[in-house]
């Protein structure tokens, strides 16, 4: 690894201009988890890292407004999304989904802003984010904008922030009545990366699919949104036809790409399979994670 500075801002707008002024050779450091690795192959090689740590503790909770959004500090750890009582009460299955999110050394020290402007296609949160309309408030020197999380990551490991840019929050828009799940399939190590994910939303009304918001990731260059799958739901009654059908049409609709955990056309079976299921699984119980 090759040397480099290391400076400590004590406020998320400064780290952010600094960031800004030094340009492609300063990085911004949360947890770590991704970064250093990537410094010790020689992937990346920054002449200076800014540690966000020291910066204002309000980026470090998780807090529930009385609309019922769910605020989370960019630096909070994956661990304490997992642990948070209020998490599991607002959104449980965000709650559940780290369970399985690599492992518990990593979610102790990772950071949910790390994790979303690292933007590998292979990550857990964004599919299930995306289908619960999550936004990041992101902030540049004094200035800040609202970025759906859909929005956010544009391809492999290329997100829309701009240079100098920082996650600040993550928020989790009130679910009201709402069910949502992530599937996380893997032919590995539960905690492994998925061969595909699954981010699942349900209004369910009076016994009718109201509306429905559908991501797939680790299948394409970033979190996927299943519109025809979408459609088939819309004004329907659940049954397992019409999941079925739901299933068939995500498949059909996708340009899948394989890599080591399977081919495109055995991605394209299991988004069809799983997606079937996690719908009924939905449709009947009302939510959680596998």
């Amino acid at each position: 690894m090759k040397p480099y500075a290391l400076s400590q801002p004590l406020t998320l707008h400064e780290a952010s201009a600094q960031i800004a002024a030094d340009g492609a050779d300063a990085l911004p450091l949360g947890g770590g988890t991704a970064l250093m690795l990537m410094m010790k192959t020689g992937v990346l090689a920054p002449a200076a890292l800014v540690n966000l740590r020291q910066t204002e503790l309000q980026w470090r909770r998780i807090e529930r407004q009385p609309e019922g959004d769910l605020h989370i500090g960019a630096l909070v750890t994956l661990s304490q999304i997992e642990h948070e009582p209020v998490v599991r009460q607002a959104v449980p299955a965000l709650a559940q989904t780290m369970k399985r999110l690599s492992n518990v050394r990593v979610r102790n020290v990772a950071t949910v802003g790390g994790n979303l402007a690292h933007a590998d296609p292979h990550m857990d949160l964004p599919p299930l984010l995306c289908a619960l309309g999550a936004h990041v408030l992101a902030i540049s020197g004094q200035q800040q904008r609202q970025i759906p999380v859909e929005d956010l990551i544009t391809g492999y490991y290329e997100t829309s922030l701009g240079r100098g840019e920082l996650i600040a929050s993550l928020v989790v828009p009130a679910q009201q009545q709402r069910r949502s799940s992530y599937v996380k399939i893997t032919t590995r190590a539960a905690d492994d990366w998925p061969t595909i994910g699954i981010g699942i939303s349900l209004d369910i009304e009076s016994g009718v699919i109201r509306s429905s918001r559908l991501f797939v990731g680790a299948a394409t260059d970033r979190p996927t949104r299943l519109q025809a799958a979408e459609q088939i739901l819309a004004g329907r009654q659940p049954s397992e036809t019409l999941f079925q059908q739901a299933g068939e049409a995500a498949a059909a609709g996708l340009v899948l790409r394989g890599d080591e955990r399977g081919s495109a056309s055995y991605k394209k079976h299991l988004l069809q399979v799983h997606l079937r299921r996690a719908l009924l699984a939905l449709a009947v119980d009302g939510g959680g994670a596998s």
